[in-house]
């Protein structure tokens, strides 16, 4: 019960700050950017974390290890910048070689012991938007690693294969600029 309840406590939370952040104007072309100093230091490194995706799949922090670059894209089912985007963040998911990139969704509204019907309409935007790579359910042990300091939707993180965190994006963004920064972070 008591876990139950820090879960549900925990949805509250970012479900108010996310909306907060969600609600600014959908229009604006530019996102703001914060980027991680050249020299990433070990507050910059993602703890160690496991989660499961909606799928049922359990994944570990160690899959930042399997590609150079993992973009990291928070979301909210009620996010419509964060649904736009979508199609596009599939299309580039598919388009490199998963050796240099990898693309993984958190859904930061839905914890992993929502009910069916709450999972069954995030998997229907996951599948509308066309957004086939993996997303991660909100659990405690996924949030202290990663989302303590996130308070918009979307928020797009880029790390390295240590753990560490190349740049942050707050915003939803267009696929040519999107795939401008990957392109850049693969070059470095």
């Amino acid at each position: 019960m008591h876990i139950r309840h820090t879960a549900a406590l925990l949805c509250c939370i970012l479900c108010t700050a996310f909306l907060g952040g969600c609600a600014k104007n959908s229009t604006e072309k530019e996102p703001e950017t914060e980027s991680s100093a050249s020299e990433p230091t070990d507050a910059d490194t993602v703890a160690a974390f496991e989660a499961t995706t909606i799928d049922g799949t359990s994944l570990s922090s160690s899959v930042f290890s399997d590609s150079r670059i993992t973009m990291v894209n928070v979301w909210a089912t009620y996010c419509n910048p964060c649904l736009r985007e979508m199609p596009e963040l599939g299309e580039l998911a598919g388009e490199y070689d998963t050796e240099d990139f990898q693309l993984i969704g958190i859904i930061s509204d839905v914890p992993e012991d929502s009910g069916e019907s709450t999972l069954q309409t995030a998997a229907d935007l996951i599948e509308e938007t066309k957004a086939d790579y993996p997303h991660l359910l909100l659990n405690e042990s996924l949030y202290n690693a990663l989302l303590t300091g996130v308070s918009a939707v979307p928020t797009t993180f880029f790390i390295d294969q240590e753990g560490k965190v190349l740049d942050t994006v707050i915003g939803a963004m267009e696929k040519s600029a999107w795939k401008e920064k990957i392109d850049g972070l693969l070059e470095e």
